[in-house]
Order: structure tokens, then sequence, then C-alpha cells
């Protein structure tokens, strides 16, 4: 017909992420609470009050941490940004607690130190182990991991009202796609999630 062939090309409909695995708030209190020692509650407080990733917990040295303006600073690594966290008064006191009876040197949590003497930081292992020796005792089915608390960190955040913005920079993501999974999950303001059967018997 002197009409070359065309092929239509469709756009490729980008595949959704799996979405991140959130605990309830009762469910963090119980969890938080769990670990017999101080040190291990407070590793899990850091992951979920100020939503590190474990490397970062691993890295904090004590000296990232000032106690007159209740922050927690991170280093860049792997390509991200420093951001400045916020530490809040119960892990304040905790850390201050763990501080004076521990005596961390150089690291804020410790590890074992090495055949020289020298202060070696938690390993990310160490924090797995604490977080499987304590994560049956929650009366859940959800699996728990260090960034399931980072997860429930951001999502907390946003319920309370924090913009997106805000909590992109909380996170240390590089683009603002990262951070906006958690509109999908989160029950804010118009975008609050329920059943239609409730509604029948109001």
């Amino acid at each position: 017909m002197g009409i070359k062939d065309r092929h239509v090309k469709l756009p490729q409909i980008k595949r959704q992420n799996k979405l991140p695995v959130v605990l309830s708030k009762a469910e963090v209190r119980t969890f938080l609470k769990a670990p017999i020692y101080l040190k291990h509650r407070l590793m899990l407080g850091m992951l979920y009050g100020c939503g590190l990733r474990s490397y970062e917990l691993c890295a904090l040295r004590l000296c990232d941490v000032d106690f007159d303006r209740q922050t927690v600073f991170v280093k860049k690594q792997k390509g991200k940004v420093d951001r400045y966290l916020p530490l809040g008064k119960h892990l304040a006191r905790g850390l201050k607690k763990h501080i004076a009876t521990e005596s961390p040197r150089t690291f804020l949590f410790n590890s074992q130190v090495t055949d020289n003497g020298a202060p070696r930081p938690i390993t990310t292992t160490g924090i797995q182990w604490v977080i499987k020796e304590n994560r049956g005792k929650v009366n859940t089915h959800k699996t728990i991991t260090a960034h399931c608390l980072r997860h429930t960190y951001a999502t907390h955040l946003l319920e309370a009202g924090l913009n997106i913005i805000s909590l992109k920079e909380l996170l240390g993501h590089a683009f603002i796609e990262t951070t906006l999974v958690y509109l999908h999950v989160a029950n804010t303001g118009s975008s609050h999630k329920f059943s239609p059967l409730d509604t029948l018997f109001e």
C-alpha cells in the first residue's frame, strides 16, 4: 500500500515497589521494652527513634551526639548526605545512663575490643542478633528487621503530620521518589484509608 509498517510502542508501566512492613505503636513499645540490657534497648530505640540504617548506627561516635541540642550527627556514607537528626528526650536520657555505666570509647555502642585493646563498633550482625533475640516477644506475625524499624519511623512521622520534604531530609534520601512510597502506607489527612463496611452501621 506504499505505507511502511509502523510498530506501536506502548509506555512501559513501572512495576510497583514492594511496600514496607510497618509496626503499630503498640508493637514498637513492646519490642523496645523486650531486651534485658539497656544497651540493647537503646540500639533498637535508635533504629526506630532516629530512623537509622544499621550501618549508620554502627558508625555513630560519642562525638556525634549533642545532648545540649538533642541531636545526632549522621556522617554520609555510600554517596548519601550528612544530616542532623533530633534525638528526643527519652533517647537522650537513656544514652546518658548508657555512657555513664558502660563507659564506651570512641563509638557510641562498642563491640569487643581488638587484641591490642582498641575499641571496635558494634556490627550489623550484632544488631541482627539483638533483633532476632527479641522479636519473638512481640505478639505479631510481621517480619521485624532493622529496616522495618526505619520504615515504621518514617510512617509514624507522616501520620503525626510531618511533611514529605522534611521526611526525605531526615531519612537521608537522595531522591523524593524514594520517600513517596510511605504515602502509600501512612493513614494521613484526606488519604486516611478505611473500610466502607464500617460506614454501613454508623
